[in-house]
């Protein structure tokens, strides 16, 4: 599950000599434009699904189970008579919140860590350790392991995956920190007399926010995998709630008889990762991440 995470190099990231650029986007950045439609088409999907799904996902029909596509069943029914087009539309919702938060908060917490580590040479040995030790574990496996421990919810699924994907945000910032403070203007502004404080502000978060922007859109895709790798196996959100993870785990005894029970949610999860790696794309070259 590591390598589902695309870590942009630090040393690739911010220009040597110039301040980072500004976000530009335009119709040319196909990969940005591309991404956002497909994302706001899901989202706008997500958000309405009380209007758009014709039945309860939770609602069991036992008479109307394994239902063919219909009009009634767009994508027919489960082994319990649920309309999978339902549960579709409502597992979008799931994905879409536990990939945004995972991200947002695996970024922020990055971000501070960091920091902190690039602040001194005794706190940057003692955070880096640690954060290598956490590296060192499987991300699937500690993900299961911290589920084992905090139990099946949506929350838990948001906790465990940032606490896998934050020492990669923390180690991304870390090294930014370090080839940005030496930077010229940076060190022009500290003979200029400018504060910790304000030096911060002005000078060094704005270098790292376009890189970490841009590997936070990829821990989103990563965290909406590793969701569905814990769902599949009973470790991640409780099978009574609609997930694209659940979905797939409880059709794979039934994959010869009726592989669309598979297929579908495993369609709709792929077009949703691809939309968020386009934009994760699209965000390294609006920022100019490579300095082309």
């Amino acid at each position: 599950m590591n390598q589902m995470t695309a870590l942009v190099p630090a040393a690739d990231i911010v220009e040597p000599t110039r301040r980072p650029h500004r976000l530009r986007i335009n119709s040319d950045n196909r990969a940005i434009v591309g991404g956002t439609s497909i994302l706001s088409v899901i989202f706008l999907v997500a958000l309405a699904a009380p209007l758009i799904a014709p039945f309860d996902p939770r609602a069991i029909d036992l008479p109307a189970r394994l239902l063919p596509w219909s009009g009634e069943h767009l994508l027919g029914t489960d082994m319990l008579g649920r309309d999978n087009f339902s549960r579709i539309i409502y597992g979008a919702r799931v994905s879409l919140l536990i990939g945004f938060f995972s991200a947002l908060i695996s970024s922020i917490l990055g971000t501070v860590i960091g920091i902190v580590s690039a602040s001194s040479r005794i706190s940057d040995a003692i955070v880096m350790r640690i954060l290598d030790g956490v590296m060192s574990i499987p991300a699937t496996l500690l993900a299961i392991a911290l589920m084992a421990i905090a139990g099946g919810s949506v929350s838990n699924v948001v906790l465990a995956v940032t606490i896998v994907e934050t020492p990669r945000c923390a180690r991304l910032a870390r090294g930014l920190m370090l080839s940005l403070r030496e930077r010229p203007y940076v060190e022009a502004a500290i003979a200029a007399g400018s504060g910790r404080v304000k030096l911060l502000v002005r000078h060094l978060l704005p270098g790292l926010m376009a890189p970490l922007a841009v590997q936070g859109a990829f821990i989103w895709a990563a965290a909406m995998l590793i969701e569905a790798a814990l769902s599949f196996i009973g470790a991640g959100v409780p099978p009574s709630t609609p997930t694209w993870g659940n979905m797939i785990a409880e059709s794979k005894g039934l994959w010869q008889l009726k592989p669309s029970l598979i297929f579908m949610p495993a369609i709709a999860l792929s077009i949703t990762i691809l939309g968020v790696n386009l934009l994760g794309e699209g965000l390294r070259r609006a920022f100019d991440v490579k300095g082309h």
